[in-house]
């Protein structure tokens, strides 16, 4: 339990971490690449009002090797390369503006501008270049600015940040696992003194109870028995009844209490619970409806399994409707299955996820009239868990419940 504790403390303290560094990193990318492609849409912009202004007063090409001025870092302008196309709207014929670049020819700029007006976008990327489309008397012109290195920033601080992350993830999960033990041990404190106390207690009350049960069967012997000696004898068998179950479920809290683990017959163990119970069963005004699939086997403690087994019948002939039903099943459906239904009338429907805590009880009729301890459910629970299964508890209806435990 300590352990599945630490990890569970540490699982839930990972996973809030990731998400806050998985959001960090997501928002950093995030704005830097939105503020790149900005900075690179105004530098086409620049290009564009540029290259008109010049297109209206020269007639002539600008001659091969002539910087750009359109910016206002004389610097800057050096470093920026690009092609711009224009293509008529009426006609399929198209001009390239080929003075800024070195890296691409006519006909492939040609074939980006064509697949980029088929995409229908006005701005993105293509390639290396970040491209922007501007539509004005009578033709679509197409820019086509290289971004080779504002996409290498991007990657570049998409890497850091994710190895940061990584070694941040790694780091806090050193931590966490190392501390989670100091974080714990009130609760592991706790835990030992409740064991001890159980411990203790069962030992303190065996020897009086033995005492009373010895008592009451010498006052049976001289005086003979009456109502008062019967009640007696019940009280007595409750309560030892429930400092046995608190005795066990104590072990059952303690790492590694499948002690007995074995290969063994499920089947033969099913019917060996089921036949204990039919008397009780029959006593009770019940019936019981059995199905248990043969040649199912199992390894695992096979006291433990047929306790749980016969707490879950037990809790069916208890709190079952009077004159009612009760179905117990054991088979495989890629996994064994243990499944107890019973008939009972509810009022109210219990509350299922406290059904398994310990002396808990879903009304005020589930006390000395049943005889339950309100311990049982909480031991099957910690019977199926020991084992890696699980426990769980339905009501189909307002009519029935039914307990399945699955190995």
């Amino acid at each position: 339990m300590i352990r599945q504790m630490r990890r569970r403390m540490t699982g839930i303290a990972m996973a809030a971490f990731s998400a806050v560094i998985l959001l960090i990193v997501i928002l950093v990318n995030l704005f830097n690449y939105t503020e790149l492609s900005k900075r690179a849409d105004r530098t086409i912009r620049s290009i564009h009002s540029f290259e008109e202004g010049e297109q209206q007063q020269r007639e002539v090409r600008r001659p091969p090797g002539e910087a750009f001025a359109g910016l206002p870092d004389r610097e800057e302008n050096f470093m920026t390369r690009f092609f711009i196309v224009r293509c008529e709207e009426e006609s399929e014929e198209a001009s390239v503006n080929m003075d800024y670049i070195a890296s691409v020819n006519e006909q492939e700029a040609v074939a980006y501008a064509e697949e980029v007006l088929k995409a229908g976008r006005e701005k993105g990327y293509r390639g290396a270049y970040r491209y922007q489309v501007f539509t004005g008397d009578g033709e679509k012109t197409v820019i086509f600015l290289n971004a080779a290195r504002e996409q290498e920033q991007m990657r570049s601080l998409l890497i850091i940040s994710l190895l940061v992350a990584l070694g941040s993830l790694l780091l806090v999960f050193i931590l966490v696992s190392a501390f989670s033990g100091y974080a714990v041990r009130p609760f592991v404190q706790n835990m030992e003194n409740q064991k001890r106390f159980i411990t203790d207690a069962s030992h303190e009350l065996k020897t009086p109870l033995t005492s009373i049960a010895a008592s009451i069967d010498i006052i049976e012997l001289e005086h003979g028995e009456n109502e008062w000696t019967e009640n007696i004898h019940k009280q007595t068998g409750r309560m030892s009844k429930l400092v046995g179950e608190m005795v066990a479920l104590s072990r059952l809290d303690e790492a590694g209490a499948v002690l007995n683990k074995e290969t063994f017959s499920l089947t033969d163990a099913a019917w060996e619970i089921a036949e204990t119970v039919q008397p009780q069963v029959k006593a009770a005004g019940k019936t019981i409806s059995i199905d248990i699939r043969d040649d199912l086997s199992y390894t695992g403690d096979r006291a433990q399994i047929q306790k749980m087994m016969s707490v879950l019948l037990d809790n069916a002939v208890r709190y079952g409707d009077e004159k009612g039903k009760i179905e117990f099943s054991v088979f495989r459906e890629k996994k064994l299955h243990i499944r107890v239904w019973n008939s009972c009338h509810f009022d109210s429907p219990p509350d299922l996820k406290r059904l398994f805590d310990r002396f808990y009880r879903p009304d005020s009729s589930r006390n000395a009239l049943t005889g339950g301890t309100g311990i049982g459910l909480s031991l099957a629970k910690a019977v199926a868990e020991k084992h890696g299964g699980t426990i769980t508890a339905k009501c189909p209806d307002a009519d029935s419940i039914v307990f399945e435990v699955v190995l």
